[in-house]
């Protein structure tokens, strides 16, 4: 005789469970109202007695989105006594953990299209896009905080600065806006996030701004800018930190470079490139220079040899600062890859309806990114630097 095979559907088990524990959660939120009544009216229902101080007279019903599910809460009406209830909220309609979830969801890059589905598969509910917004501005209050914080990480010797444009909805019409970032790493050797401000575009007013509203927070000690050539930002430096020097992202030249070289030589001229930067003193790296510029002229590449020639300079500022840190100081990448993971989330929302809240879901990832990502890690070792300014002073 053949032995009875017994088959479980994994997903009615499932779903039976879910309800099962629904179902317990709103028996218990029920019940624990009712007590709440029967303590405020100091009787249970039909009970007659002196002591009682109000009267019942129904109830209304209520829901309420918790991680269990929605349950349907039973608010008891009374007469002669206010109701109010310490189980929940008066108007409240999700649980906090539930409007938690919502706003780490969007925050960690999930579309507000996305959100809708997943909280409907797990609460069997969806949440509109206004929701969330109005869920944002409470975390926006909290991020507004942290942007405007005193910097107290002492002095800030090496600091990297680049914009990115996001589209903003403005008067019906799409246009660009600019956001622009800033980083540092303090005296102790930790990269720390600065800020970021809002710009119409990156023009020099908007990088005073910015670089102003950094000082009476307390930027100081800025011995090295790193960052694009902007026009606009180096008119900037120049008039709100006249004393610090000014590095050119070597990867940004590479690339200016590479625009007018044919396809068919970039690897042979990147190689180039590099070489000119491989070298152990500015001086050498000058004769690279002028070595690279020849071999490009008789390659027929007049234009980029120019761009060499007129631009290399500022790519050597690196140079005057300690061998140990020039890697981490000639190009602008820790910021890059700042501006890559903004984009990444940026990407889901595609327009934003004004700049503020382009500023603030850049804030967050910000935030987010130096409070996981970068954690308690030495991104250099500032003794470095300690003892090249010692040796200038007792060679002054």
């Amino acid at each position: 005789m053949s032995e009875k095979i017994v088959q479980l559907n994994e997903e009615v088990i499932k779903g039976q469970i879910k309800e099962l524990v629904r179902g317990s959660v709103e028996e218990t939120l029920n019940e624990l109202l009712e007590a709440e009544a029967e303590k405020l009216t100091q009787a249970a229902r039909y009970e007659r007695s002196e002591a009682r101080q109000g009267y019942r007279s129904g109830h209304y019903d209520r829901n309420l989105t918790t991680t269990s599910g929605n349950v349907t809460l039973h608010v008891p009406r009374l007469k002669g006594v206010s109701f109010e209830t310490a189980i929940i909220e008066r108007y409240r309609r999700r649980e906090s953990s539930v409007e938690e979830a919502l706003i780490e969801m969007y925050l960690a890059g999930v579309s507000v299209r996305r959100v809708e589905d997943i909280t409907e598969a797990l609460w069997g509910t969806k949440v509109s896009p206004s929701t969330i917004s109005e869920l944002n501005k409470k975390a926006y209050v909290h991020i507004e905080d942290w942007r405007n914080r005193p910097l107290r990480g002492g002095k800030y010797p090496y600091v990297y600065v680049d914009g990115i444009y996001l589209r903003r909805n403005w008067g019906g019409e799409y246009e660009n806006v600019a956001i622009l970032v800033a980083i540092a790493v303090n005296e102790d050797g930790y990269r720390e996030i600065l800020g970021a401000a809002e710009g119409m575009k990156e023009d020099k007013s908007s990088w005073v701004s910015f670089f102003q509203w950094l000082r009476g927070r307390g930027l100081d000690g800025v011995k090295l800018i790193v960052g694009d050539k902007c026009l606009g930002m180096l008119e900037a430096v120049g008039e709100v930190y006249p004393d610090a020097k000014y590095q050119r992202c070597t990867v940004h030249f590479y690339r200016n470079v590479f625009s007018v070289i044919p396809r068919s030589k970039m690897k042979t001229v990147a190689r180039m490139l590099k070489a000119i930067h491989a070298q152990e003193s500015k001086a050498a790296c000058r004769k690279k220079a002028k070595e690279v510029a020849e071999m490009l002229r008789a390659m027929r590449l007049p234009e980029a040899a120019k761009k060499i020639e007129d631009g290399v300079e500022e790519t050597l500022t690196y140079t005057d600062f300690p061998s140990e840190h020039w890697t981490r100081i000639r190009t602008n990448n820790v910021l890059e890859r700042l501006n890559r993971e903004i984009r990444r989330r940026t990407r889901v929302v595609g327009c934003f309806p004004d700049g503020n809240s382009a500023l603030m879901l850049v804030c967050a990832r910000l935030r987010h990114v130096a409070g996981t990502q970068w954690g308690n890690k030495k991104y250099m070792n500032m003794k470095h630097l300690e003892a090249m300014e010692e040796t200038s002073a007792i060679a002054c």
